[in-house]
């Protein structure tokens, strides 16, 4: 019998990242996951706080080499791989001269986030997705941390629904604190359309905020995990009101066998609304 294969979307990851509910959440659970007798992979940005000598990154070059186009502009796609050791675990990093090397993650000195983190999220989720199919490999769940990461559950409905490798994943979306404060660029829906991906499937991204794009991930996701207590009254209204299967946030001690019950329910069809 094949391994249960997950693939792990991570906006935050420790040591890459500083400590945070996320970031802790990103670092133990694959590693745990793993030990259970799963396969993984796992993806984050390679933001340019991220030291590359001290983790010892190094550029895969049979997975980089692509270009990806948005708004009409050609980026080349680098892909960069670290181990934790400790974990026994590899993490991929995707990266770009253009969205990625910054000193800051998602805003500068003064707290003003970058007004082409639009263009930056588009990047970042098809870098993934385009990554996993040079992989070849197919992933049963998909695992999703985080704002940055809200276009997967659209993209692997809409663009990707026709390709055999992601044609029977279930997309598991963790929604955290981590709202951030400046909409959107108007033109981020026209950004955001490549084929497959029609104007009606994000017209809820009209206006381009933060409850509306973490509406769009929900309502294109299997299930939905809370990864933090501090979640806005207005989202957790919206994720009740879909009656998808949701997982309360609890301890971390506790995620990796609760969250591998749940992966197990989802695989088996069994759709409890927890």
């Amino acid at each position: 019998m094949e391994k249960t294969k997950i693939l792990y979307i991570s906006q935050e990851i420790t040591p890459y990242l500083p400590e945070s509910e996320m970031s802790m959440i990103g670092r133990h659970l694959p590693q745990g996951i793993q030990e259970m007798g799963k396969e993984i992979r796992t993806f984050m940005p390679r933001f340019g706080c991220v030291n590359e000598r001290r983790n010892q990154l190094h550029e895969v070059i049979r997975l980089s080499g692509m270009n990806l186009i948005i708004n009409d502009t050609d980026h080349p796609l680098i892909i960069k791989v670290a181990s934790i050791q400790a974990a026994r675990m590899q993490v991929y990093f995707i990266d770009n001269e253009d969205y990625f090397y910054r000193k800051h993650v998602f805003g500068d000195d003064d707290g003003n986030e970058f007004a082409d983190n639009d263009e930056r999220t588009i990047f970042f989720t098809r870098g993934v997705l385009e990554t996993v199919k040079k992989l070849r490999w197919s992933p049963d769940i998909v695992h999703c941390h985080g704002w940055f990461t809200a276009l997967v559950p659209l993209y692997l409905k809409k663009a990707f629904k026709e390709d055999p490798l992601f044609h029977e994943s279930k997309i598991v979306y963790s929604v955290y604190d981590d709202e951030f404060h400046r909409p959107m660029n108007d033109s981020f829906v026209e950004k955001l359309i490549i084929e497959g991906v029609e104007e009606e499937d994000i017209a809820g991204l009209k206006t381009p905020n933060y409850q509306n794009l973490s509406e769009l991930a929900i309502n294109f996701a299997d299930a939905v995990i809370y990864g933090s207590d501090n979640i806005s009254p207005n989202l957790k209204k919206f994720i009740e009101s879909t009656n998808k299967p949701v997982l309360p946030n609890m301890e971390l001690d506790k995620i990796v066998d609760e969250y591998s019950k749940f992966y197990d329910k989802l695989l088996e069809g069994v759709y409890e609304h927890v």
